[in-house]
């Protein structure tokens, strides 16, 4: 029996009703992954890196340097890693009186160059997706912390924050650069527009707590513009050499058109064993 044109219409409104079902369904379960799933992955990576770190710390496998001096209001911090201050040189030793008429000495044979005593270069610089310092912002909340892997990879931001390579070292002169992500992962940023200028940004690496304030409220730019990074960081209120922390996250909240930037400077450093941070007593 031919199939009649009225038919042939339910037909296919039937198979766009279930087409359309389809497609919901599938938009509903990937909206529960982003939005929950991921953190769910995130949270439990997080915990895991922080693990691993205080399994280290108890261990006493540091790697860090130990804390530098608080600087002071015109100190721009110890000498960046790679970088030695010469010792002094010895005085010079007594010279003789010279005979004109005695013949010349011959040359003492050259020696070899000894190796370097060992501990005595800069500290290794961190693996590169290994876990090595604690992040705390009290603004976010007394139970925010996350750990800081080395690198910005994707898989990488999928188990926490990562430090950008080149960048300073904790509590070194220059610019410990970090990145997150805003939403997705655990939405270790989602907060990120509540900094406001005095915040404390608590970091540990094991041996030594270091607390940067932030200097202003965070910058929109975009992602190109790499220079707020740098050493003295671009269209930062810095403008010479110190002991500097930089924020990086996604802008807008569910884009990655923009960034938002966050910049502090080094306050105070103390043992991590000194109790709790100041910053968290209030």
């Amino acid at each position: 029996m031919p199939m009649t044109m009225a038919g042939f219409i339910r037909r296919i409104v039937r198979f766009l009703s279930e087409l359309c079902i389809t497609v919901g369904t599938v938009i509903v379960l990937f909206v529960v992954y982003v939005l929950f799933w991921t953190g769910v992955k995130a949270a439990d990576a997080a915990d895991a890196e922080l693990d691993r770190l205080q399994s280290r710390w108890a261990q006493g496998r540091i790697e860090t340097p130990a804390h530098p001096p608080d600087p002071g209001p015109d100190d721009p911090g110890p000498p960046a890693p790679g970088f030695r201050t010469a010792p002094p040189a010895p005085p010079p030793p007594p010279v003789d009186p010279v005979d004109p008429s005695a013949p010349a000495k011959p040359l003492p044979p050259a020696q070899p160059t000894p190796p370097a005593a060992p501990g005595n270069g800069p500290p290794p610089a961190p693996r590169a997706g290994e876990p090595f310092a604690v992040l705390r912002i009290p603004r976010f909340g007394r139970d925010w912390d996350w750990p800081v892997l080395e690198g910005t990879a994707v898989a990488t931001l999928k188990r926490g924050l990562g430090h950008y390579p080149g960048t300073a070292l904790p509590g070194r002169t220059g610019n410990f650069a970090v990145a997150g992500h805003r939403r997705t992962y655990g939405d270790p940023f989602k907060d990120f527009p509540r900094l406001r200028t005095g915040d404390a940004v608590v970091l540990t690496d094991g041996t030594t707590r270091y607390t940067y304030r932030i200097a202003r409220s965070p910058f929109r730019t975009v992602p190109s513009d790499t220079g707020v990074i740098d050493a003295v960081p671009d269209k930062s209120p810095f403008t010479r050499p110190g002991r500097y922390l930089t924020l990086t996250t996604c802008e807008p909240e569910w884009g990655s058109s923009h960034r938002l930037i966050a910049w502090a400077r080094l306050e105070s450093t103390a043992p991590a064993t000194h109790g709790k941070p100041a910053a968290f007593r209030s």
